[in-house]
C-alpha cells in the first residue's frame, strides 16, 4: 500500500518574485514545481497537493476592480474558487505530462474545495489578512461604501478579511476514495473556500484560510503520513533576523513546540506553517517537512530542509 503525503506548494511557487505574472512563466514554473513531486510519486508515495493563490486571487480582485463599470464584480469567494480551478489546471496538467514521460500510468484530478470554520472564530471581529491590491486615498470611501474594511500599509491602503482557523475539508471523505483509486488529488487550494454551517445547509463567508493550516486539516483526513511544505525558503530559523540567527535541520515535536510558544515564527510567515506542522504530529501524522519550492527533491532526499518528527 502507498504511502500518503499532502504536498502544500507555497502561493509565490508558480510565479517568481522579477517575473510579470504572465500564464506562461506560470506554467514554466508549474513544470519545474512538480520534478519533486514525481520523484515522489517514483518512491511510492500516494500525494495530495494544496497550494497557494495569494497573487493568482490578487490579480482577479484588481481585474474584478478595473472592470466594475463593464461587467458585476464577483465576491471574494468566487474569485478563491476560480484561481482554484485554474491554478489546479495547471498542475494537473503538467503533473500529468510529466508522469506520462516518467511512464508512470497514473490520473490527477483537481477538486474545488470547501473548508468549515466556525461562525463565532474571532477574526470575523477582527480582520487582519491582507487582500488584492494597493488603493490611493481617492478610492478609500468607494471600498468602504461597498461594505470592505481597510488597513493602511506603506504602499497604500488594502483591504483585509478575516482569516478563521479551518476546522476540517468538506470534500475529505470524497478525497479519501479518490485516493484509494490511486489517482492523484490537487485540492484545498487557497486554502480553500470558507463555509459555515446553516439549518438549510453551507453558507460561503468573504473570507481567506490560511493554506497550511487548511493543508494540515486534510492530512489528518486523509491519515497522510507526511506534510511537505514547499515555501520561499530553504529551512526555518531560530532568532531570525539576528545576529544570532540559526538554521533549524532537524527537531522532534518536543523542541518545536517549545519555540512555537517563545514567539520564535512570526504570525505573518513561519508561524502559520510551525502550527501545522506541531498539529499534524500531534494529531498522528509522522513527519513534516519545509524547505524552498525549488529545493523540493533535495529536501525529499534529506539532503535540505527542516526535518520535524516526533
Amino acid at each position: 500500500m502507498c504511502k500518503r503525503a499532502v504536498v502544500a506548494l507555497g502561493g509565490n511557487a508558480l510565479i517568481k518574485p522579477d517575473q510579470e505574472g504572465t500564464i506562461y512563466e506560470q506554467f514554466a514554473n508549474t513544470r519545474i514545481v512538480i520534478k519533486s513531486i514525481v520523484e515522489m510519486i517514483k518512491k511510492d508515495w500516494n500525494v495530495v497537493i494544496t497550494h497557494g493563490n495569494g497573487p493568482q486571487v490578487g490579480s482577479i480582485l484588481l481585474q474584478n476592480d478595473l472592470a466594475r463599470d463593464v461587467t458585476p464584480p464577483m465576491p471574494l469567494g468566487i474569485c478563491v474558487a476560480e484561481s482554484e480551478g485554474f491554478i489546479g489546471y495547471m498542475i494537473q496538467q503538467c503533473l500529468s505530462n510529466a508522469l506520462k514521460r516518467a511512464n508512470i500510468d497514473k490520473q490527477v484530478v483537481t477538486l474545488i474545495t470547501q473548508v468549515l470554520v466556525d461562525e463565532d472564530d474571532p477574526s470575523f471581529k477582527n480582520p487582519t489578512k491582507p487582500i488584492g491590491p494597493y488603493y490611493d486615498d481617492k478610492y478609500l470611501n468607494e471600498l468602504k461604501e461597498e461594505g470592505y474594511q481597510v488597513k493602511k500599509f506603506k504602499d497604500g491602503w488594502r483591504i483585509v478579511v478575516p482569516s478563521p482557523d479551518p476546522k476540517s475539508i468538506i470534500e475529505g471523505e470524497i478525497i479519501n476514495k479518490i485516493l484509494e483509486d490511486d489517482v492523484i488529488v490537487i485540492a484545498s487550494g487557497g486554502g480553500g473556500m470558507p463555509v459555515i454551517e446553516k439549518e438549510w445547509g453551507l453558507d460561503g463567508l468573504e473570507a481567506v484560510i490560511d493554506k497550511d493550516l487548511a493543508s494540515e486539516r486534510l492530512a489528518e483526513q486523509v491519515n497522510a503520513e507526511l506534510l511537505f511544505i514547499l515555501t520561499n525558503v530553504e529551512k526555518a530559523y531560530l532568532n531570525y533576523g539576528t545576529p544570532n540567527q540559526k538554521t533549524i535541520d532537524e527537531v522532534n515535536l518536543e523542541e518545536i513546540e517549545k519555540y512555537y510558544q517563545e514567539g520564535q515564527f512570526p504570525p505573518g510567515s513561519m508561524g502559520p506553517k510551525i502550527l501545522a506542522a506541531i498539529r499534524f504530529l500531534n494529531s498522528g501524522g509522522k513527519k513534516v517537512i519545509i524547505s524552498h519550492v525549488d529545493k523540493g527533491i533535495d529536501a525529499f532526499k534529506g539532503k535540505t530542509g527542516t526535518h520535524i518528527t516526533k
